[in-house]
């Protein structure tokens, strides 16, 4: 015998969990499509050249590729090097993120696409990272991205999408941290040392983990004088609301016109008038997500200080990513959902509606061939009305289909016994309030389940 078992990171989800997490996706959709992005599907799987030096070193190991078929053993023994070993093996690889997809998709069809392009995609990506909480190998991304459009009006409008989504799935508490590259490149060019921005960054990014101390000696050992850390701590310790931190941002780095380019950008996106925020944006000057990529804006979206989780969500603008295939000049900006990690926040703060973790709403009991048959035709009266209804399947002992009946979360049980019939009326159980009434059969279309 096979013991059953799953690959280690990856989950079943039972229906409990599935509709709960399709509240998640359909809330994240309609923001989507109200806000007049349009869906957007690409493979599971890539050519392995699509995938291969986008994500880093690291990136390039934690994909997952895919053995080709046939005999491959032949060219495998033929390799001369790890390269042609590798193509040998695998052409193809299991979808890592969808933002390259995406990018793929848009010089393939670049004479197709009406620009800007405002699309959405939410599917399942695949990363050979060590599981933990948070973290799995297979979960969803739900990505919005504009390309080609330079308006830092889009900038504004994700923020919005991302505020919208969190207010209606009724978290409160989370941060809407920005930053801008630019600033971070200015930093880098206010010391005299632009070379070292990968190293500044990366520094700084640990914060929250190694504290002010860990990150000084960790800049020490990067190749910066003492002078160049006093600026960095400096920057660091810029604080106060976001008025204040701008006008620190210009007097630490007024001879950077690059840095002086960022705070006008960052200073746009959060005074620009349009929309209001639940949830006001702030700076976090030590954000440095994705800086491979990102050009301009980043954001990253925290779960409340209440849940231990971290990013839920994060983004930015790219001035030229389908220049990795060739297509030069399209900029965009892009944010994305963490469904697996909002689904841990919500279920953790239990957040989730009675509605969305509950499918039948009304189950008939069958109590006979006679009895079925007329409860038949009223419950297609329910279903035409999108009260989702079911007749239990077999004429069985009432206590048995009661028990069904609460052990699936239906709250509402229809008898129509011998009685019932005769006088032409329905008896309602509410099982939530243990309350029972007959109604006419007629009143049974409007009755408020």
């Amino acid at each position: 015998m096979i013991k059953p078992g799953i690959p280690n990171g990856t989950r079943d989800f039972g229906p409990v969990v599935v509709r709960k997490r399709n509240y998640i996706f359909r809330t994240i959709r309609e923001t989507f499509e109200v806000f007049g992005f349009q869906p957007l599907e690409t493979p599971a799987m890539e050519n392995l050249s699509t995938l291969t030096g986008k994500y880093g070193e690291e990136g390039d190991k934690l994909m997952f590729k895919i053995l080709n078929n046939g005999d491959i053993f032949p060219k495998a023994q033929a390799a001369t090097d790890n390269k042609s070993l590798v193509a040998a093996l695998s052409e193809k690889a299991l979808r890592y993120d969808l933002t390259i997809p995406f990018a793929r998709y848009v010089v393939m069809n670049q004479n197709d696409l009406a620009l800007p392009f405002k699309r959405y995609q939410m599917q399942p990506v695949w990363r050979a990272d060590k599981p933990q909480r948070g973290r799995y190998r297979e979960f969803y991304q739900c990505d919005a991205d504009v390309v080609g459009s330079n308006s830092l009006l889009n900038e504004v409008e994700l923020l919005l999408i991302y505020d919208t989504v969190l207010t209606k799935l009724g978290l409160q508490g989370y941060e809407l941290r920005i930053n801008n590259r630019k600033i971070l490149s200015g930093l880098a060019e206010v010391i005299g040392k632009p070379e070292l921005l990968t190293d500044i960054t990366i520094s700084i990014d640990k914060l929250d983990k190694i504290g002010a101390e860990g990150v000084r000696k960790e800049l020490a050992t990067r190749g910066l004088t003492d002078a160049d850390i006093a600026t960095i701590e400096t920057f660091l310790a810029i604080s106060g609301t976001s008025e204040e931190k701008l006008a620190q941002l210009k007097t630490l780095l007024q001879s950077s016109p690059t840095a002086l380019k960022g705070i006008e950008e960052l200073s746009y996106v959060l005074n620009s008038g349009f929309g209001t925020f639940n949830t006001t944006p702030e700076i976090d000057v030590t954000l440095a997500r994705g800086l491979n990529y990102y050009t301009g804006m980043i954001v990253e979206v925290k779960a409340p200080p209440t849940v231990k989780m971290g990013s839920i969500g994060g983004g930015g603008r790219y001035d030229d990513l389908t220049g990795l295939f060739g297509l030069k000049g399209i900029s965009g900006v892009g944010i994305s959902f963490g469904v697996d990690r909002i689904y841990d926040v919500l279920e953790e703060l239990q957040l989730f509606p009675q509605e969305a973790q509950q499918s039948t709403k009304v189950l008939f009991l069958n109590l006979g061939d006679e009895s079925a048959r007329t409860c038949f035709s009223y419950m297609m009266q329910l279903r035409a009305k999108g009260i989702a209804a079911e007749l239990f399947h077999e004429n069985a002992k009432m206590d048995k289909q009661l028990k069904y009946a609460n052990k699936r979360g239906i709250p509402y049980v229809i008898i129509l016994g011998e009685a019932e019939l005769q006088e032409g009326l329905i008896a309602v159980k509410n099982f939530i309030t243990g309350q029972q009434e007959k109604i006419k059969a007629e009143q049974l279309a409007d009755y408020n389940f």
